[in-house]
């Protein structure tokens, strides 16, 4: 396909809209649009889907770890020795005891549930990245002290200092029966983590107090795990969920979060076929202005092979005008997509602003941003498919103008 300097001069010659041929530019300038627009889609999208899933995976592993250790009946008695053995299992990078117990809380006339986090010291500290107000110092044992989600604290109307109430409805027997325990906790910190279900639910606490809390005496309800691949945690905790069988269950993130990432993938398989339609109509016009451009053409077609041009040349040269078109029109989506993913969160509030619509509502979307990760080799697969397609809608037209007969079509001039 290597073009001679005859044959580049006659293509860059039919580039050009001449005198006469402005509807088929127009044609062929459509064509280059639709490519642009096509390709720009399929990288803006599958760019944020992309990033949707990693941070989804990023923030729900980064806070749940791994995988948890669960005792059957919630409650796990003897966790210091299963603590030991967890840790001394290979691939495991970290083992900490955690306590995890929706019940109720409320403040000032307004209530919501809550998700009671017991957590050590350590992982107390690590929250302090997605800290927004107060101090994580604070939380103590036997201090009366929380952390709690930002969206948690917008519902309920709490800021810090403020006395937020956890109500555990197993509370202590009495001869009237089950009394509900109810304990007031100041709020001295409020961090958000990003994702809105933990962020409206969450109370953070140290494991002594949650313990005290839901009258569990020493025992915890689980152990989180963090491992040294999170995609090959199954086969680093086979021999420990053989070694626990009976007493303990393992969930990975994978098992746990199963229903959100096999229904992100299924959509992300989805918009990929369906948003490659765009990329196949945009080669259908490739295609249609070729035609025209031949049909138009026809006349200096046959004065070209009187003159000694080969049906090789000519197949060349309309092969190079129709995938000139793609291939500038795959540059130019790749350029434009790359400036949306830039700005998308300025152009998200731009859209919001004039519609009035909340576009990203962070109690349906899970995250708080619009996010965006490009995976250089779905990139690749875009582009190549783009050239590909814009190389086959090349091949009838141009053999077509290869084929025509200079006989039949000068016999009258």
């Amino acid at each position: 396909m290597i073009l001679s300097p005859f044959e580049w001069t006659i293509a860059k010659r039919y580039m050009l809209p001449g005198r006469g041929e402005a509807f088929i530019a127009l044609v062929a300038g459509i064509s280059l649009v639709a490519v642009m627009l096509g390709v720009a889609a399929l990288v803006i999208v599958m760019s944020v889907m992309n990033g949707f899933r990693g941070e989804l995976i990023d923030k729900i592993v980064g806070l749940n770890g791994h995988a948890v250790i669960q005792a059957y009946g919630g409650r796990l008695d003897n966790w210091q020795e299963v603590l030991k053995e967890v840790r001394a299992t290979p691939g495991v990078t970290r083992a900490t005891p955690l306590i995890d117990q929706p019940l109720f809380a409320t403040f000032n006339g307004r209530s919501d549930f809550v998700e009671v986090r017991g957590n050590t010291p350590e992982d107390i500290a690590r929250l302090k990245p997605n800290l927004k107000q107060g101090d994580l110092s604070t939380l103590k044992p036997d201090v009366s002290n929380v952390a709690i989600g930002s969206r948690l604290a917008e519902n309920l109307g709490i800021g810090l200092g403020d006395t937020i109430t956890i109500i555990n409805p197993q509370g202590r027997s009495t001869p009237f029966g089950t009394v509900p325990r109810s304990v007031g906790y100041t709020v001295t910190a409020i961090f958000e983590i990003g994702i809105y279900d933990y962020d409206k639910a969450y109370v953070v606490m140290p494991i002594p107090n949650a313990q005290t809390l839901l009258l569990i005496g020493d025992s915890i309800g689980m152990i989180e795990v963090k491992t040294t691949d999170a995609d090959t945690v199954r086969q680093t905790l086979k021999p420990l969920a053989r070694k626990l069988q009976g007493q303990a269950e393992i969930y990975d993130w994978k098992s746990i979060n199963a229903s959100l990432f096999d229904a992100l993938q299924i959509e992300r398989v989805a918009m990929f076929f369906v948003l490659s339609i765009i990329v196949l109509v945009a080669v259908f016009n490739i295609l249609s202005s070729l035609i025209m451009l031949v049909r138009s053409k026809t006349r200096d077609i046959a004065i070209l092979r009187t003159m000694g041009a080969t049906r090789k040349s000519l197949l060349k040269v309309f092969v190079t005008v129709g995938f000139t078109i793609g291939a500038i029109g795959t540059l130019a989506g790749l350029i434009f997509g790359a400036l949306v993913l830039y700005f998308r969160q300025p152009i998200v509030h731009l859209i919001e602003r004039l519609t009035g619509e909340n576009l990203w509502d962070p109690s349906v979307r899970f995250l708080t941003d619009l996010p965006s990760r490009t995976d250089p080799v779905e990139v690749t697969v875009i582009v190549l498919m783009a050239l590909v397609l814009s190389f086959l809608a090349t091949l009838y037209p141009a053999s077509k103008a290869a084929g025509t007969d200079p006989v039949q079509v000068l016999r009258y001039e």
